[in-house]
């Protein structure tokens, strides 16, 4: 099978126009952990249908608590929704539990991976279609097609794979789901910048060739613009811009903070980038 690059992928969906019709809408939500923490200060963002969309931020920006607010996850971390509602296939899902929202096409990777370390690939991937009631042949033979590697490893321990490619098999698990949107938070994380290049390759062969709708959190901007139809930056649990990942990349703002890009192209360094961020001229 022919491996094609993030960049051919991009020019490839770039060439199609995307759907107007909106799979994923958050409207204006507030989170709070612990009855006091206010997280997500009125986010609002729309995912449309066979798209793939980037969500950039860096650390503590509320990425990950977005996407656990869309999956029915902040129940187990003390947090709630306490304002605003989310729409998934123009169904109100904000206040579903998570098995349901699995039922309705949604599937998360978390960060760091968090495979079923004493089961084989194999038993992973099964597990991953248990909502659905029974893993069918055919399912097994679409993710082993997509992702190669996993094919030759069905039979080993997943605790014993590299990190990469415990990622390959944490996105197999829950392409087994047949979701609708596949949400991935910080795929590239701990990976050799090869590997990230193989990891983003596969999410945008995934949209372009099974139309799988794709919400990708991720503090790696260069890759994810690459793959990106349209971009959103976060900062202090607000939206603070948000575009084409086109112009996102050539935005820059984003090129000076978020891809350490000075003028002309030149890279900055860590203390410049660091100074950068008290002057965003966003906020």
């Amino acid at each position: 099978m022919t491996m094609t690059t993030p960049d051919q992928q991009r020019a490839a969906g770039d060439s199609t126009p995307l759907p107007g019709r909106s799979l994923l809408s958050i409207n204006n939500i507030e989170v709070i952990y612990n009855e006091v923490i206010l997280v997500l200060r009125g986010l609002s963002l729309v995912v449309p249908e066979r798209s793939i969309v980037a969500l950039l931020g860096s650390n503590g920006a509320g990425k990950s608590t977005t996407l656990k607010a869309v999956c029915g996850l902040l129940p187990t971390e003390h947090g709630e929704i306490t304002d605003g509602s989310i729409t998934f296939d123009d169904h109100d899902i904000t206040h579903l539990d998570a098995a349901e929202r699995v039922r309705r096409g949604i599937s998360l990777c978390m960060e760091g991976r968090h495979v079923f370390e004493h089961l084989t690939v194999h038993e992973n991937l099964v597990a991953g279609g248990y909502i659905r009631g029974r893993t069918e042949r055919t399912d097994l033979d679409t993710v082993y097609e997509f992702l190669p590697r996993l094919a030759d490893m069905r039979n080993r321990i997943a605790g014993f794979l590299s990190g990469g490619e415990q990622q390959m098999l944490a996105i197999g698990r829950a392409l087994m789901a047949k979701p609708a949107l596949l949400m991935l938070d910080e795929p590239s994380l701990g990976l050799a910048p090869k590997l990230v290049q193989e990891i983003f390759g596969y999410i945008a062969r995934l949209n372009a060739e099974l139309g799988t709708t794709v919400l990708v959190v991720e503090q790696n901007a260069t890759r994810a613009l690459e793959i990106a139809h349209h971009g959103y930056v976060m900062e202090q649990g607000r939206l603070v811009l948000d575009g084409p990942a086109a112009e996102l990349r050539d935005n820059p703002d984003v090129k000076e903070f978020y891809l350490g890009l000075g003028e002309g192209g030149v890279r900055k360094s860590y203390r410049d980038v660091k100074h950068y961020k008290r002057r965003k001229r966003w906020l």
